[in-house]
């Protein structure tokens, strides 16, 4: 039985495991329901942060155009919930008949690849998280969503991406995908596209031994105060 603390955390700051693990992983799945609750998920692209000009709590950004699933949903209900985890992808050798290993056996490995894969393994098989927030749409043309476009578009931008490798038409239609810039000019740069932001309210954090771990935000008027006064 997975081992849960009896009463949540309460903090104005995130768990270190949850800022690394949005620190590191590469999308999230988002959660949304529309008004006849009809649950509906997408993998996103998106972009923590601790604190902003515009904010002193954190907060994470994604972008969404606006005849999406959605976008729909949100506009009609802004309570959402986020998946993110740094579990590595690749199964490990089963017994099954009939299907291969993945990754394959280590007699099939080099000395290098299986000893990369245990250290691979080590460092990310670590957590997953369930976070719970309130959606909203950043006013368009104003300068806080300029600047949240400018940090998202340099949070997902990687200099080992390769061309056409389409990394960005999580959150987008791929028949709008630009050229040569893995959909950004699209799902960032594009005029229609709005900038969503989620305000985080709560999370349930998950370790691979079982442990279960709540952490709520905590309201304005019970952060502690410089100096405890």
């Amino acid at each position: 039985m997975p081992e849960r603390q009896s009463t949540p955390l309460t903090s104005c700051t995130l768990p270190q495991d949850l800022v690394q693990s949005l620190e590191n992983a590469r999308f999230l799945h988002l959660a949304t329901s529309s008004p006849d609750a009809a649950p509906h998920i997408s993998l996103m692209n998106y972009t923590y942060l601790p604190s902003s000009p515009y904010s002193p709590s954190p907060q994470i950004i994604m972008t969404t155009p606006p005849t999406s699933q959605k976008t729909a949903n949100l506009l009609a209900n802004p309570r959402v919930s986020l998946l993110v985890h740094d579990w590595v992808s690749a199964r490990p050798p089963t017994l099954a008949s009939g299907r291969e290993a993945s990754p394959p056996p280590a007699a099939s490995r080099s000395s290098l690849a299986t000893l990369l894969l245990g250290m691979n393994t080590a460092a990310l098989s670590r957590i997953s998280a369930t976070i719970n927030g309130d959606a909203s749409f950043v006013p368009q043309g104003s300068d806080e969503e300029k600047w949240l476009k400018a940090q998202h578009l340099a949070n997902n931008t990687f200099g080992s991406e390769i061309e056409g490798e389409g990394d960005g038409v999580l959150g987008n239609n791929p028949s709008e995908m630009g050229s040569g810039d893995g959909g950004r000019g699209c799902w960032v740069e594009g005029e229609e596209v709005r900038v969503v932001l989620v305000r985080i309210r709560d999370a349930r954090i998950a370790d691979w031994k079982g442990g279960v771990t709540d952490w709520v935000m905590a309201e304005q008027d019970e952060r502690p105060l410089a100096n405890g006064v």
